[in-house]
């Protein structure tokens, strides 16, 4: 099959939540799209053992650009930082809010912190977020990409994790919204909704890693016969904020291996 390369040279793109997982594929590939990345996340390191270089330094290493900026995506101060970072490229042309919590629980046991904390990260993060790359794109006058990542939940419950459903689903119309009323400044606003991808760690508790990618268990629910890999959401993202996907905004583009056609 053909072959894809993407050329983001002389822009800038953010990436929350990019130092392990979903969101370092997310950034090493716009690093080798030749883009300069802005790594904003909570820690440097990576979580996976394996990645011992953070993903800004990995960037650099290959000849690119990038630099970290310590976030937290739920401190609107701080997403704001992130954006003033990007200033000093040229600002922000490529915005990927990735950074998200998992939720998971009996609905009728959710302690309503634990929905809090859902609701600002998973929205709100991505809200002020999405709010405060497209105001900087204004301000310059370019048209530019926001692309979140949301998940299958964003369309479909799942036992045992109403409030992140819940979350993601407001992300869903989020990016609606956001596409809506940004379409006529030539600011395009999509979203990513990942399927059972199999990353390098297990976070929260959830099983979700490389060895369970051949699981037959874990894969049942899946036509392609695989789990997804965080590579698979990093094209998809790419896509979205290319100029291949010029007239596209609005969508919900699942990465799941045929999950939702089921």
């Amino acid at each position: 099959m053909g072959q894809v390369h993407y050329d983001f040279a002389g822009e800038t793109a953010i990436v929350t939540g990019g130092s392990s997982g979903i969101g370092r594929a997310i950034a090493l590939a716009f690093g080798n799209s030749d883009a300069t990345v802005i790594v904003a996340d909570q820690r440097e390191e990576p979580k996976d053992p394996d990645d011992e270089v953070p993903t800004h330094e990995a960037i650099e290493e290959s000849g690119g650009s990038a630099e970290f900026v310590e976030t937290d995506v739920s401190d609107p101060g701080q997403v704001e930082s992130v954006i003033e970072a990007a200033r000093e490229y040229g600002g922000v042309d490529v915005m990927v809010n990735n950074a998200g919590v998992f939720i998971g629980g009996s609905f009728t046991e959710y302690d309503s912190e634990d929905l809090d904390t859902g609701y600002e990260i998973n929205v709100r993060g991505m809200f002020v977020g999405t709010q405060a790359a497209a105001s900087d794109m204004l301000d310059r006058g370019v048209e530019g990409s926001i692309v979140n990542t949301a998940s299958i939940s964003s369309n479909l419950a799942q036992h045992g994790q109403v409030a992140y459903d819940t979350t993601k689903g407001a992300l869903r119309m989020l990016t609606r919204g956001a596409a809506l009323e940004l379409a006529s400044e030539g600011i395009r606003v999509n979203a990513t909704a990942p399927g059972q991808i199999a990353t390098e760690f297990t976070e929260n508790g959830t099983e979700l890693t490389v060895e369970r990618a051949g699981d037959g268990e874990f894969l049942k629910p899946i036509p392609m016969g695989r789990a997804g890999f965080p590579e698979d959401v990093a094209d998809a993202t790419l896509y979205l904020a290319s100029d291949a996907a010029a007239y596209t905004t609005g969508e919900l583009l699942a990465v799941d291996g045929g999950w939702k056609v089921c």
